[in-house]
């Protein structure tokens, strides 16, 4: 996208990580937006605000450590803010697929989509280590962890994200 910040880039009538709230929040009791930049417009939305404390830009999982070290539950979920179109049973459909494992997956066909993931925040300590050895991919980390992929095959399209402006323009 050039460098600009995904979450508020305009579609429809609102930003994307407007419309990713606005399907997110009534599945959950708590919000916490992981940003770097904008803090200020981020908190606007109404919901806490926590920045990577990974030093340089560790990508998403650095994301998912700052946003585990934030919320109050015993599980978390993840989405990103370029995928707008996110389903509204993603929670649902996740935490009933959990059962004993550390973190559940959205998939779609054979393709997982990690950074859809519900995940138990005792996973931080191996996160943490995960992340100081060096580790960036979010796969290879998640090949440490019991986890379990859900099948979305019926909610396919809801797991596009929006890379370049072509693609908003399309959306």
């Amino acid at each position: 996208m050039g460098g600009v910040d995904k979450g508020l880039q305009p579609l429809r009538g609102k930003t994307m990580v407007e419309w990713v709230l606005a399907r997110l929040a009534p599945q959950v009791d708590d919000v916490v937006i992981n940003a770097n930049q904008n803090l200020e417009r981020y908190r606007a939305f109404g919901h806490r605000v926590a920045s990577d404390q990974i030093a340089g830009f560790a990508g998403p999982l650095a994301g998912l450590h700052a946003g585990l070290k934030a919320v109050k539950h015993s599980i978390a979920v993840t989405v990103p803010c370029d995928s707008p179109f996110l389903p509204g049973d993603l929670v649902v459909r996740l935490h009933a697929a959990l059962g004993a494992n550390d973190l559940a997956v959205a998939k779609t066909g054979e393709q997982p989509h990690p950074v859809f993931a519900l995940v138990r925040t005792k996973v931080q300590e191996n996160l943490e280590a995960f992340l100081a050895q060096g580790g960036r991919k979010i796969d290879a980390w998640y090949a440490s962890l019991k986890v379990v992929e859900v099948s979305f095959d019926d909610e396919a399209d809801a797991f596009r994200n929006i890379n370049t402006p072509e693609e908003l323009g399309r959306a």
